[in-house]
C-alpha cells in the first residue's frame, strides 16, 4: 500500500511535468517567406494643384516586400479619366517602402521617384502634354484578407513636380484598392 505522502509527491511531479511538455511543443515556424509579391489596382482622387477641381482615375501598383520590413513599390497613376477642367496627370513612380504589422493591419511609408505627364485635354485647351521628373513621399494602410487578397484601405502621396512652371506642382493623391498576394 502506498503512503499518502509518496502519492502526493508523485502527483505534484506529474503536474509539474505536463505543462512543460506542452510548452516545449510550441515551436517557432520554420517556413516563413523571405519575399512577398503583390499586384493590384485601385481608384484614385487627386488635388492636382493647378485647378480647383479634383481629378479622378485609376492606379496600378505592385510591391515586393522583404522579410526585414523593407520593400520596393511601383505605382502607375492615371488621373486623366474624370477631369472636370480637362486637365489630367499620369505618373510612373518606383521607390522604397517600409512596412510593419499591427494587429492584422500593415501601415507603411514610402519614397518614390519617376516621371509625370501633365495633360491639357482637347475640349478646353490646345491638346498637349508635358513630361517632368517627379518624386513623392507617402504612406498608407493595408489589411490582409482571405484568399491571398490585400485591401489597400488608403494610400496617400504628396507628389512634387519641381520642373513644372516657376514653383513646381504639388499634387496630393489618395488611392484605395485591392491587391493579390503571391
Amino acid at each position: 500500500m502506498f503512503k499518502l505522502g509518496s502519492l502526493l509527491s508523485a502527483a505534484v511531479a506529474c503536474a509539474a511535468l505536463f505543462p512543460c511538455a506542452s510548452a516545449y511543443g510550441q515551436a517557432v515556424p520554420t517556413a516563413t517567406r523571405a519575399i512577398t509579391f503583390q499586384v493590384g489596382g485601385g481608384l484614385s482622387l487627386a488635388n492636382n494643384d493647378y485647378s480647383y477641381d479634383y481629378i479622378k482615375g485609376a492606379t496600378l501598383f505592385g510591391t515586393i516586400d522583404f522579410k526585414n520590413h523593407f520593400g520596393i513599390e511601383g505605382d502607375i497613376h492615371d488621373t486623366s479619366i474624370f477631369t472636370p477642367q480637362d486637365l489630367g496627370e499620369t505618373s510612373y513612380l518606383l521607390g522604397v517602402r517600409y512596412k510593419f504589422n499591427v494587429n492584422g493591419f500593415h501601415p507603411y511609408a514610402k519614397v518614390q521617384a519617376g516621371l509625370g505627364t501633365f495633360n491639357f485635354q482637347s475640349t478646353t485647351y490646345v491638346p498637349s502634354s508635358h513630361t517632368y521628373k517627379i518624386y513623392d513621399f507617402g504612406g498608407g494602410v493595408e489589411h490582409a484578407l482571405p484568399h491571398r487578397l490585400n485591401f489597400r484601405i488608403v494610400d496617400l502621396e504628396y507628389q512634387r513636380w519641381p520642373g513644372f512652371g516657376a514653383n513646381g506642382l504639388t499634387p496630393i493623391m489618395v488611392t484605395t484598392g485591392l491587391a493579390y498576394r503571391f
